[in-house]
């Protein structure tokens, strides 16, 4: 019963909080394709056979399906959930042109397409600046209360009464936008801007990397200065203008240090065993919704984010695929041929699986399996 009750705490999450983002993602593609008169034939929740579904007044069909891991929109013209170009366009007449996704204007398609991740950034915005008006805003000021013996910023020369003001040449408002930076770095130098006594000073730092278990028991490999705050978080709630304004702020620098989190794997700084797939997704969304609501959320809006920038990278299947197909169309004059564009969507689903495959080989190694610790 135990297990059970367990299985039920990860899986009730993880299945809640993937739902709502892919609905929110696919509503960004119906929604724009809507406005620019493309009839969408499908909207799913999952993959696979339907469970259960229904037409609206419009002739959509909304369903659920028995693979949760995704969605799609499926448009007039498109030969399948892909969107790949239907082999009956040239026979349409002028109706079900008008209709088709395939015959709206270069522009209106890469906006349909762009629209998934745009809502994905837009509903993260939204969900911070619900939680800064409500809930409260942490913020830590950004000085040195403490600076801990042997560590990397004692070598630096960084003293306590010290603000930092700039790192690695991005402002600091908070003691968090400090720890942000310095937990995703990879034992490279950091610049720092302090005011110290009245006067600006600048100063060269290189984190510690330290292994670290989190309350759960996850180990994580991580860049550390050796200081501490002045004063303890304080919640603040924000008024509407302000909690927008910092809800694009976090959102922006979310989505930077997942770029930066990535391109450190494709350089090689940081290894691909960070790299999680579903089964550490859902691990995770049932340990945040351990500690309530409010932390779900939070966790909700950030995957929000990773599911954008994911779908914006420019793999073919992925929103980022067909975009660059849309980059070539409007540099060449004239679509991709269909060959090269069933080319690309092969080898983009080929690269998707291997991501999927080698993510969750990752996670049943980092849970234990196969000699993993």
């Amino acid at each position: 019963m135990s297990f059970l009750t367990g299985g039920l705490g990860t899986i009730v999450p993880f299945l809640v909080v993937l739902t709502i983002l892919v609905f929110v993602h696919e509503m960004g593609h119906y929604l724009i394709a809507r406005r620019n008169g493309v009839k969408v034939e499908t909207f799913s929740i999952g993959f696979g056979p339907e469970l259960f579904g229904w037409f609206d007044r419009s002739g959509t069909r909304w369903k659920l399906s028995a693979i949760p891991l995704g969605g799609y929109v499926k448009m007039y013209g498109d030969a399948d959930a892909a969107s790949a170009p239907s082999d009956t366009l040239a026979e349409m007449n002028a109706d079900q042109r008008s209709i088709s996704f395939h015959h709206k204007r270069l522009g209106q398609r890469a906006a349909i397409i762009a629209g998934g991740p745009g809502a994905n950034f837009l509903f993260t915005i939204v969900v911070y600046s619900i939680l800064f008006m409500t809930v409260g805003h942490s913020v830590t000021p950004p000085g040195v209360g403490q600076v801990m013996p042997d560590s990397a910023a004692a070598a630096a020369g960084i003293k306590p009464g010290d603000l930092i003001t700039n790192i690695d040449g991005r402002t600091v408002t908070s003691f968090e936008d400090i720890v942000q930076v310095v937990l995703l770095n990879t034992g490279t130098p950091l610049d720092l801007v302090i005011q110290r006594d009245g006067t600006e000073q600048k100063l060269s730092v290189t984190p510690q990397m330290v292994d670290q278990k989190d309350r759960f028991g996850n180990h994580h490999r991580l860049g550390q200065l050796g200081i501490r705050a002045t004063t303890q978080a304080v919640f603040t709630r924000l008024n509407p203008a302000s909690a927008v304004w910092e809800a694009g702020r976090q959102t922006w620098l979310a989505i930077t240090t997942t770029l930066d989190g990535v391109g450190q794997m494709i350089t090689g700084a940081r290894t691909a065993e960070d790299l999680g797939g579903p089964l550490k997704i859902a691990k995770m969304s049932g340990e945040v919704a351990q500690g309530g609501i409010i932390p779900l959320i939070n966790f909700m809006a950030l995957l929000s984010v990773n599911l954008g920038l994911i779908n914006l990278f420019p793999i073919p299947v992925l929103d980022g695929g067909h975009l660059l197909f849309y980059a070539a169309e409007a540099l060449l004059g004239r679509p991709l041929g269909q060959r090269a564009q069933e080319y690309g969507f092969r080898i983009g689903l080929a690269l998707v699986l291997t991501l999927m495959v080698f993510a969750t080989w990752n996670d049943l190694v980092q849970f234990g399996l196969f000699g993993g610790s």
